[in-house]
């Protein structure tokens, strides 16, 4: 079981991939991530009013709970720009879903000018449809409510909202997987297990330096995958992220296959394999065949002149076990085991007040003395003011009543009216949309200056339970490898005059001849001090001595 779906050679520049070089704003066919919430992301190709659609008349929609976005709205935007929810003409769809059944159920009996006539209606609708789309999307009105935001396809948010097809790898793991098996730009990569391709969008970035060309080596990644209909769902994908040139993707089971690309060797020196028996498949990684090392017709995936680097995904302690059995018996060094765990923290600002709305994330309570003693304060006034009204209707209750007391109760009346009055003048409420609330604060900052930074754990990790085993494997070490090393590293090795080399009586004539020139160097000073030493007499005394 072997399937490559190799790239063809295209004389031509091939179109760069939306992942590597997104461009600054979208366009006509891109992939499209649309972030509906923090954690709610959906992909999306952007198409033409002119192409095929469900029968809107703006052309293609996405509708959402926060509403409804044509494609038209979203082309020709910068990344990362706020998309507000329009106003759709659902009629128009239902009209033409009603237009296609009664085509199919038109049995070609009748043939009467009404049928003639809703034909041609149809036969000329993609026009129609598409003139009226274009003229419709120039004129599409906003609706009162709802947004979205558009955001360029990476590797991050293409993790987060790609179709699951296998149990993905996140991007903590692989950001440091990718660290570790030294993937950088020109790397030749093998992956075992695509799945649901989260790791390979990740791992073609790291190595991406420029679309290769005939006779030249680039960056490039060989994603192997066992399973035959997430390796076409696959294949799919990378076609229309425009990966495939970057990617070669190979349907095979690696455990009986290895890693050969058409008898050949890809000359990788890093490895991911995300395998559920990953010490199967690593009697392949090797320099040498294992059961034969005197075979010198076996080719190993791996390049001769670079050390390997190797990353395996487990999630049971059991397969971590015999994995890295496997390594020692195969000669891979530096062996060790990680296991990620990683959680995000959200920081923000607590707000503290008595006035403040029931929002996320404020403390409804005193700010501080003087705001819980003046709640105190009105509440006490309210109290009171309730036992008064209780008492003078049990007294009116009782037949009572006379024009001092009503007198009495309309003072109490005005005077408690100028009381809440003036309650209501220092009364601060808050209302996040107003900007005379900013002012109001007592602080005399904004909303969102006040109060401490605090930090909450976030309470769900997108992740999974993950040990990730490590290793290297060197180069190929011969014997003409040491000895041209050992020259270049210490070339005393190549003198012959070195203790050890030579025999005593040897050593001793080296001697006497070193003491001899030192004597002879020495008589050669001392004649040349004496001659100094009388030049300078002659000049001192005149005297020319025979």
């Amino acid at each position: 079981m072997d399937d490559t779906m190799a790239p063809k050679t295209r004389s031509q520049t091939p179109k760069i991939s939306p992942f590597l070089e997104p461009g600054k704003t979208t366009k006509v066919g891109s992939l499209a991530i649309l972030q509906l919430s923090r954690d709610n992301l959906q992909p999306v190709y952007l198409k033409a009013p002119s192409e095929k659609h469900d029968g809107y008349a703006e052309g293609a929609v996405v509708n959402t709970r926060y509403g409804s976005f044509p494609h038209s709205t979203m082309i020709g935007v910068p990344w990362g720009s706020q998309i507000r929810a329009s106003k759709v003409d659902t009629g128009s769809r239902g009209r033409n879903n009603k237009r296609k059944r009664n085509k199919s159920d038109d049995d070609g009996k009748e043939a009467s000018a009404t049928v003639a006539e809703e034909k041609t209606e149809q036969e000329s609708t993609p026009a129609e449809v598409n003139d009226d789309s274009a003229a419709v999307a120039k004129k599409i009105v906003a609706d009162v409510s709802g947004f979205i935001h558009i955001l360029p396809p990476t590797p991050e948010v293409w993790t987060s909202s790609l179709p699951h097809r296998t149990q993905v790898v996140y991007t903590p793991d692989y950001s440091y997987v990718l660290h570790r098996i030294r993937a950088r730009p020109g790397s030749v990569l093998i992956e075992a297990g695509a799945g649901s391709g989260s790791f390979s969008h990740a791992s073609v970035r790291a190595v991406y330096n420029g679309y290769p060309s005939e006779g030249e080596r680039k960056g490039k990644v060989y994603s192997f995958e066992f399973h035959e209909q997430r390796f076409h769902k696959m294949n799919q994908e990378l076609k229309e992220h425009n990966l495939n040139s970057l990617v070669h993707l190979t349907h095979r089971d690696v455990y009986n296959g290895g890693f050969l690309i058409d008898g050949k060797s890809p000359e990788a020196e890093a490895i991911f394999l995300d395998l559920p028996a990953p010490w199967e498949a690593l009697h392949h990684l090797s320099r040498r065949n294992p059961k034969k090392p005197e075979d010198k017709e076996w080719v190993s995936p791996l390049n001769p002149k670079k050390s390997a680097h190797i990353c395996t995904f487990s999630p049971c302690i059991e397969q971590v076990t015999k994995t890295v059995s496997a390594m020692r018996r195969l000669g891979w060094v530096d062996i060790d085991m990680v296991e990620i765990a990683n959680r995000k923290y959200h920081t923000s600002r607590e707000r503290v007040g008595l006035n403040l709305s029931m929002d996320r994330g404020v403390n409804n309570s005193a700010r501080d003395v003087d705001e819980a003693l003046s709640r105190l304060t009105e509440i006490e006034a309210r109290f009171r003011e309730h036992a008064a009204r209780s008492k003078e209707s049990d007294d009116e209750m009782d037949g009572d009543e006379d024009d001092g007391l009503i007198k009495r109760r309309e003072k109490k009346e005005q005077k408690g009216g100028r009381k809440r009055g003036g309650e209501k003048k220092v009364k601060i409420d808050h209302k996040p949309d107003s900007p005379e609330s900013f002012e109001a604060l007592p602080s005399g900052v904004p909303m969102w200056m006040e109060g401490r930074l605090i930090t909450r754990g976030e309470p769900e990790i997108k992740t999974h339970t993950s040990y990730l085993v490590f290793a290297t494997l060197p180069i190929e070490w011969t014997e003409e490898d040491e000895a041209a090393a050992a020259a270049a590293r210490h070339p005393v090795i190549g003198e012959q005059k070195v203790i050890g080399l030579v025999d005593k009586a040897a050593r001793k004539q080296e001697r006497r001849e070193q003491l001899q020139k030192a004597t002879g160097n020495r008589k050669a000073r001392r004649m040349e001090r004496a001659a100094e030493l009388a030049v300078t007499a002659e000049e001192e005394v005149g005297v020319v001595v025979p």
